[in-house]
């Protein structure tokens, strides 16, 4: 697949594709002219990167990662285990956060939808 059809099919832009070349994330090969070429698992690939980058995680421990899916490794390292079990309890803190903003917004949209509601508790 050359670098625009693997760009839309997996949503993002070819200078990301780009990027993660650069990063050693993804491989391509190259024709005789230049032009990228990518395997068809390119856009299931780039998919997982950008749910590891969603998730908060720089590239290098993307890059510490990414053997492991693709050898289907039962067994990480442990240096990296114990980096994805902090990573994985940082966005475990965010999401806690996240609910908490949540219900108070919600008690927000509660009070302001009742005239009668005294809001000055909210602030």
């Amino acid at each position: 697949m050359r670098i625009g059809e693997v760009a839309d099919r997996a949503g993002v832009s070819v200078r990301a594709l780009r990027y993660y070349e650069e990063q050693g994330l993804l491989d391509a090969s190259r024709s005789p002219g230049g032009q990228r070429h990518y395997p068809d698992t390119a856009v299931g690939r780039v998919r997982l990167i950008q749910q590891l980058y969603a998730a908060g995680l720089p590239s290098r421990v993307v890059r510490d990662c990414l053997p492991c899916v693709d050898s289907g490794a039962t067994h990480a390292p442990s240096e990296l285990l114990d980096q994805l079990e902090a990573e994985r309890a940082r966005i475990d803190e965010r999401i806690g956060d996240l609910l908490a903003a949540r219900d108070r917004l919600d008690e927000v949209i509660t009070l302001s939808r009742d005239p009668d509601a005294d809001c000055s508790h909210m602030v």
